[in-house]
């Protein structure tokens, strides 16, 4: 029996005709992060930083309007890696990264431009305005994230939570949607109350405080480094609020450098008559099943 040759097999094997009708990127975007804090294996970095971006297909459309894979983050992780394959494991990207990944996937997809109906303050009418996308995406690939940082002679390292971490961190949303619910019922039992309150508030400080564990990636004091966990976790369990504050502080200003800015809208004549403030403000509402629709 003759010896398999496997560079004899894969060259019988027939090419697809269909191949140069396959699809091609689109746009080319910047990651905010600019590569940086990705694992090995996790980002194919381009020599020019510039990631190509390509359309749904139509199993991508599918799946991002699937609820169950939308809630636990499934069909954000598997649109982001069909269409920006460079990304290889998009649960383990930084989370900055996440919004201009998903504005580049919608431009490739429906066009630069974005249709949003909201009801105009005061006077509850509908309006219809369209968000030019390259604007917003220009806007949240510029900032960089400042990972250092220094209070009382430490110099802390940190580092943005990755996609897996700040879905698991949306239970903090959970939890604080289900104090506001107990604190607002009238008809449970003080004692029910009470007890149900400080369960949900013990769990939500838990999740705050594992949020920045994993966001401290280094603690350096003189020539000691400490980066075990277990370490980082007992020092924030003891460290004084400010300190704590210090470091909650850096990390929402750094948050908010990458939030995608609502659209200042100016009233016309016949909505002020009505009662419509001359100016405001429209949030661009990140829901996929929106905003890939």
């Amino acid at each position: 029996m003759s010896e398999f040759d496997p560079a004899k097999f894969s060259s019988n094997i027939e090419q697809n005709p269909l191949r140069k009708y396959f699809r091609q990127p689109k746009v080319y975007v910047t990651l905010p992060s600019r590569g940086k804090f990705y694992e090995e294996g996790v980002l194919d970095m381009p020599d020019n930083s510039e990631l190509p971006v390509f359309a749904m297909t139509a199993k991508d459309e599918l799946l991002i309007k699937t609820p169950d894979a939308l809630l636990n983050g499934q069909a954000t992780v598997d649109v982001i890696q069909s269409c920006m394959p460079n990304i290889k494991n998009a649960w383990q990207m930084p989370s900055v990264d996440l919004d201009a990944c998903l504005v580049a996937i919608r431009i490739a997809t429906y066009g630069e431009s974005l249709d949003i109906t909201t009801k105009v303050p005061g006077i509850g009418e509908e309006r219809d305005f369209a968000v030019d996308l390259r604007t917003v995406l220009s806007k949240i690939v510029t900032p960089e994230f400042d990972n250092m940082l220094v209070i009382n002679d430490i110099n802390i390292e940190l580092r943005p939570l990755t996609y897996k971490e700040f879905t698991e961190s949306n239970l903090k949303t959970f939890e604080e949607q289900r104090i506001f619910t107990l604190v607002n019922d009238d008809e449970m039992d003080d004692a029910e109350k009470l007890g149900r309150f400080s369960a949900s508030f013990k769990k939500l400080t838990n999740i705050t405080v594992n949020m920045m564990v994993k966001s401290i990636a280094k603690l350096q004091i003189g020539d000691t480094e400490v980066t075990n966990r277990v370490h980082i976790e007992e020092f924030i369990d003891n460290v004084d609020k400010e300190f704590f504050k210090g470091i909650t502080d850096h990390l929402e200003t750094q948050r908010e450098k990458f939030a995608i800015e609502p659209i200042k809208v100016q009233s016309n004549e016949e909505d002020i008559a009505a009662g419509a403030p001359e100016t405001y403000e429209i949030p661009i509402t990140f829901d996929q099943s929106n905003f890939f629709g």
